[in-house]
């Protein structure tokens, strides 16, 4: 038999498994007849998420250095809460964090920060937001990202009724994971439950990790601690647990002016308290990839693959 290409030889099969990040691939073949080969394949598709909280300060260029980074214009974008400086006004969201993240507004899915309720029940930040920030009561709310389910809940916990087993938020959490079958979830709000060095672990969102948990939930994503931390999975104690952990990335490296001094506590993996930047996710059916993107001008970056529970 005469080869073709290396590893493949005419009269036997050749089997393909084929990725692509938007879903579309157009196959063709030159051959026709009886010979002609016949091609099977598997195409996966995948889901952008980029996140980064702590954003939009006006005294500050980092804002707008980040916002260069959210390049695919088909990536969605989760802003994980102290979005508009100082006190999340409707006249700071649209002065500080409309000019460079307000391009992506209408792919953004947010979560509030505490800077959001320095004004009266967040008035500012569901003005700006609109319906895509849930009930302004709440300002909690859940979606599907191709495979994935994805979660935005509201760490503030004192305005909405706690963050306890059986407040409204936990109980509406664990009926909105039973309700989804999604082999992979990510959750995401502003203040970390595990978080080292300035900022410290949020206990009040023990809870919430907890049903996640329970729900085979694979990631959690916050921001407060204005650092990069990436967690090994864990339970809601802070146990490490490789098989059903959730990961846990602390993102607030979205633009404001000061970054936190950082410490390793247990299950750290890696930190960086100098760098400005985004994280991209990029959400396979069954797996994510993470990449942390810095601003032009640093060089601290990870990256990482980790398939679903």
């Amino acid at each position: 038999m005469t080869p073709i290409a290396r590893g493949v030889s005419t009269g036997k099969p050749l089997n393909l498994a084929l990725t692509t990040p938007n879903g579309f691939i157009r196959l063709a073949s030159r051959e026709i007849g009886p010979r002609a080969p016949r091609i099977d394949f598997v195409l996966e598709s995948s889901e952008t998420l980029i996140a980064a909280g702590d954003i939009g300060d006006c005294s500050s260029p980092w804002d707008e250095a980040t916002a260069a980074l959210v390049g695919d214009p088909q990536a969605t974008v989760a802003a994980l809460g102290d979005l508009a400086y100082e006190d999340g006004t409707l006249a700071e969201f649209n002065s500080c964090y409309q000019p460079s993240w307000g391009a992506f507004k209408a792919r953004t899915r947010p979560a509030p920060g505490n800077h959001e309720y320095g004004t009266g029940n967040a008035s500012g930040y569901f003005s700006y937001w609109g319906a895509v920030a849930g009930n302004p009561a709440q300002g909690w709310y859940s979606y599907d990202l191709g495979k994935w389910h994805v979660v935005s809940l509201n760490s503030n916990c004192s305005y909405v009724g706690g963050c306890a087993a059986g407040s409204p938020q936990e109980a509406w959490l664990r009926a909105d994971l039973a309700a989804h079958t999604a082999r992979c979830t990510v959750a995401y709000w502003h203040h970390p439950r595990f978080s080292g060095g300035q900022v410290t672990n949020e206990d009040d969102m023990q809870p919430l990790w907890q049903a996640l948990y329970d729900a085979n939930a694979d990631l959690v994503l916050s921001g407060h601690a204005h650092n990069y931390q990436r967690f090994a999975p864990q339970n809601a104690l802070g146990v490490a647990d490789s098989a059903r952990g959730l990961r846990e990335f602390v993102v607030g490296t979205g633009g404001h002016h000061q970054l936190h001094p950082v410490a390793a506590i247990t299950n750290t993996e890696i930190t960086n308290a100098s760098t400005w930047g985004v994280l991209e996710l990029t959400l396979w059916p069954n797996r994510y990839d993470w990449h942390f993107r810095p601003v032009t001008g640093q060089t601290f970056t990870d990256s990482g693959s980790q398939a679903c529970h």
